[in-house]
Parts: structure tokens; C-alpha cells; sequence
């Protein structure tokens, strides 16, 4: 549900302090005082996850974000814990979304370290909880709908249909209690004072975590340096307008981080330039709009015909639904902004057009 590569601007040149170093799969490196970096793999395209094993003394470790259940993670996970702890537990995972590349070993970890919390945000919780709840349904009329109206064809609702419910068996069985994340919260890690930043587009209530006198922000899938986040509308809320809250989001992070703040990302290597990354990221969006609404203003398109227009390389099945999601994302910011509308037909499908042209 991460780095789905859009069509964008030149990138910006960044700062990558440790070069191309990675660490090894069931190792850590300290990237701050007390902040070690730890890399999963993953079953996608994208193959690789960063996490963070925080020292916070006596008390034990924290855990940021976990990587999914994956036998080879999990075996990764128990030669840290036997090896890199020196004895003290995990007595905190904080998540910092609940993608199951982020929440999936949650579960698990706190039952390994009885009386370890989980901490994450009301919404990406509850988010969670409901999808994994959908495993072994049926398929909603609601979800079909949808993908019928954004141009597919019967095979591929078809496939929809075969892979709903999957989510849940990407997470293991989560906590049923939690301490919750809020904006501006600041609370102790590392033997400094750190505070949660929440963004919003990539997922209902991503938190950030930003330590002023250690200078480093874990940003989750909130700001990453080659890969730009997928911002999607999903069936659920099919008229929702998630680029809007990102960009707002953007903006958000310019006015709280430093410029020179060492980022560290799920994704790729941590990186000084998080001032420039936001703004190219901000500019690859509106750019993707401008080319959307000289599509809209030539005839009328389905979701699946403006792919060109926001996506730098072709659209197979494998990526389908992601696709869809953002190019929703970007249809409904301009008709939000009263800059297109959507119309539906006799089949059910949906075509939208210029506000101008419909007018």
C-alpha cells in the first residue's frame, strides 16, 4: 500500500548521510543517539521496509513500526530480540499507520513482551480493526459499484471479488486495547522529548515523530525521498477528497520540521532535504492536475483513462486498484474544486469532463 511511483517533477538533490548503506536483515544501526535503524523485507515490488529500535534505558525498547508476518521477519525479529536488547524488553511498538506493511507484527510482538503497549492513533486503529473484520466476507455490492463505475471490466471486478477480505491475513491478531496518538502529543523516547505530528491523505490518521533536540523526524510513509506515497479514494468513501488533506499535510510538515531535520523513512535511506522534498512532492501533484484538466477539457474520461495524465509508467492488474485509488483522488480534488464533474451512465460507469465543457 506504499511507494506507488507517480508521474513527477525532477527530483530534488538530497542529502543521504549514510550513502547507500543499509543494514542487514536481523541487524542494527544507530542512525541517532538511541535510534537504530532496522530493515524487513517485503512480498511486493517494493522490497524493503525501514523500522526503528529505540533505547529508552531501564525501562526497555520501543519498537516503531514492525514489518509484516512474515516468517523470514519474524525469525529477523527474534535474533534482534535474543541478541541486540541485552536483556530488556519491548515495552512499547508504536505504528505509525496501519498499512500491514506497518501494523502486521504489531500483535504479535506485544504478546511476546507481556505488558508491552501498542501505540497508534484512534483512526488508523479502528481503521485496522474494521478491515481486518471484512476477512472471509463476501464482497460488497458497494465495492463493485465502485470499480464498475471507474471503467473496469468484468474480469477485473471479478478478481476484486476473489481478493476482498485480504487485508486480515496480512496482520497478526492486534492488541484490544491501545494508548492513542494525538496531534502535537509529546511523550518520552530515547531520553528525549519527541512529538507526534499527524498527517492525513496517505492514510486516515498517519503519525509522525519529530525529536527537536535530536533533530530527526520518523516519518513513515508521510515523507519519502525517491518513491512518491499512494494517496487513494477507496470504496468506502468514494466521494472523499484525500489530496487535499495531503497537500495540506505538506504544507503542514514544512511549518513544524527544520529544514535540515535528518528524515527517517520507511522507505529507501534516511536523508537531510525535507523542506525541498515536500515542495517537489506538492509540485508533482499539481502538475498531475493540470495535465488532468487538459484531459477532462478534450472529451469526457473514465477513472481508468486519465492513468497517462498522473502516472509515469504503464498500469498492469498487479497495481490496478492502487491506481484507480489515486486517480480518483485527483478527479474528485477538481471536481471539489469545482473544476470537473462527474456523470454517471445507463452501465453504471462514470465519465468526467472539464466543469467548462459540462457547463
Amino acid at each position: 500500500m506504499d511507494g506507488f511511483q507517480g508521474k513527477t517533477a525532477g527530483r530534488p538533490a538530497l542529502n543521504y548521510p549514510h550513502g547507500d548503506f543499509v543494514p542487514d536483515v536481523g541487524d542494527i544501526f544507530e542512525v541517532a543517539s538511541g535510534v537504530h535503524w532496522v530493515r524487513m523485507p517485503l512480498p511486493f515490488s517494493l522490497k524493503w521496509i525501514n523500522l526503528w529500535l529505540i533505547d529508552d534505558g531501564e525501562r526497555g525498547w520501543t519498537l516503531v513500526d514492525t514489518g509484516m508476518p512474515l516468517e523470514p521477519t519474524k525469525a529477523a525479529w527474534r535474533k534482534i530480540f535474543e541478541e541486540k536488547l541485552g536483556g530488556r524488553p519491548i515495552w512499547r511498538v508504536i505504528v505509525t499507520h496501519m498499512h500491514p506493511d506497518h501494523i502486521g507484527n504489531a500483535g504479535w510482538v506485544v504478546r511476546k513482551f507481556p505488558g508491552a503497549e501498542l501505540w497508534i492513533s484512534r483512526l488508523e486503529y479502528l481503521s485496522c480493526r474494521m478491515l481486518v473484520a471484512d476477512t472471509g466476507r463476501t464482497a460488497p455490492e458497494d465495492g463493485v459499484r465502485f470499480y464498475r463505475q471507474a471503467g473496469w471490466s468484468d474480469d477485473q471486478i471479478e478478481t476484486y471479488k476473489t481478493r476482498f477480505g485480504g487485508f486480515g491475513r496480512a496482520v497478526s491478531r492486534l492488541p484490544d486495547s491501545y494508548f492513542r496518538l494525538e496531534d502535537e502529543l509529546k511523550f518520552e523516547m530515547a531520553g528525549q522529548t519527541w512529538q507526534v505530528v499527524i498527517g492525513n491523505g496517505h492514510s486516515p490518521e498517519h503519525a509522525c515523530l519529530f525529536c527537536p533536540a535530536l533533530n530527526v523526524v520518523i516519518s513513515g510513509d508521510q515523507l519519502l525521498p525517491k518513491i512518491s506515497s499512494n494517496v487513494s479514494v477507496f470504496p468506502t468513501e468514494p466521494k472523499g477528497n484525500p489530496l487535499a488533506d495531503w497537500l495540506n499535510s505538506c504544507e503542514k510538515l514544512k511549518r513544524i520540521l527544520p529544514a535540515g531535520v535528518l528524515v527517517l523513512p520507511a522507505h529507501n535511506e534516511p536523508f537531510t532535504g525535507a523542506h525541498e522534498r515536500l515542495d517537489h512532492l506538492i509540485r508533482g501533484h499539481h502538475i498531475a492536475l493540470r495535465r488532468l484538466s487538459q484531459r477532462l477539457g478534450q472529451a469526457p474520461r473514465r477513472v481508468v483513462d486519465v492513468f497517462p495524465a498522473i502516472f509515469g509508467r504503464a498500469i498492469g492488474d498487479d497495481v490496478l486498484s492502487m491506481a484507480t485509488g489515486e486517480a480518483l483522488a485527483h478527479l474528485n480534488y477538481l471536481v471539489a474544486a469545482g473544476d470537473a464533474v462527474g456523470i454517471e451512465s445507463s452501465d453504471g460507469v462514470t465519465w468526467f469532463q472539464a466543469a467548462s465543457s459540462a457547463a
